[in-house]
């Protein structure tokens, strides 16, 4: 498929949504944030432009006091927890986690708590509690742990769900933009749309469908493909009528942000 073919599909499945009565929340989420760079000024710009607030996960180990002070200018980037140390202490030949039950609950618990508790030092009332585990990967066990230490969001990829004993306010990310499997690169636009129409055109027919739709960033690994296709969607899709453009406030609530 075409590029433009597939930015004809996307556009007519939207067109579905709007006839349908049903309205997307479009919202973006940028992981690993620890410095202020070029590429972080180019969030910035981007977020500033379309009025969109980014969920900006930071690690809170490796968060730099100068990233405090660039978020200072930068009201649309939102930041809140990813993870400790952004360390994997899965088994060897496992999949990548932080925050399975790999080590001892309690330790892992304290874990967390010390780095929010750096983050609310590091950015003070900017600092949403909103947790965003490293891989996207946290056990249902840690995460129904959650609220006891003070987060009201959790945000992982697509399908994660919660165990019996539930957790914080749950809001997935759905479309990955970086090829983490062929050189941690930008994906190809007509592969990006065509899996994005795919997506939504199950959601309009699920008989109780979410409308949140969450773009994963990471600012880091972007390149001329990735900031060229972000750009391009958020002009096309933010003036659609299908679409609302939305952040952390509409995703979590008023609670996210602290007292």
């Amino acid at each position: 498929m075409t590029e433009e073919t597939a930015w004809a599909t996307l556009l007519a499945e939207l067109d579905s949504w709007a006839e349908a009565g049903k309205r997307l929340e479009l919202w973006l989420r940028d992981d690993d944030a620890t410095v202020p760079s070029e590429q972080l000024d180019r969030l910035a710009a981007l977020a500033e432009r379309f009025a969109i607030p980014v969920l900006l996960a930071s690690i809170p180990m490796l968060a730099r006091e100068a990233l405090a002070k660039r978020l200072e200018t930068a009201p649309q980037l939102r930041p809140c927890q990813h993870g400790a140390q952004h360390r994997n202490h899965a088994p060897a030949g496992g999949k990548k986690s932080e925050f399975g039950l790999h080590r001892p609950l309690p330790d892992i618990l304290a874990e967390i708590a010390a780095g929010r508790q750096r983050l609310q030092q590091l950015f003070g009332r900017s600092f949403l509690p909103v947790f965003v585990p490293p891989w996207n990967r946290v056990d249902p066990a840690v995460a129904a742990e959650l609220p006891a230490l003070g987060f009201v969001g959790l945000s992982c990829f697509r399908n994660f769900a919660l165990g019996p004993a539930g957790g914080p306010s749950l809001v997935n990310t759905d479309l990955d933009l970086i090829d983490w499997n062929n050189g941690r690169v930008g994906r190809q636009p007509d592969n990006l749309l065509t899996e994005m129409a795919r997506l939504l055109a199950a959601r309009r027919t699920d008989p109780a469908p979410t409308r949140r739709f969450g773009l994963l960033l990471h600012h880091h690994d972007h390149e001329t493909t990735t900031w060229s296709f972000l750009t391009n969607l958020l002009s096309r899709l933010s003036g659609h009528a299908a679409v609302a453009l939305c952040g952390p406030d509409v995703l979590f609530g008023a609670a996210t942000y602290l007292d």
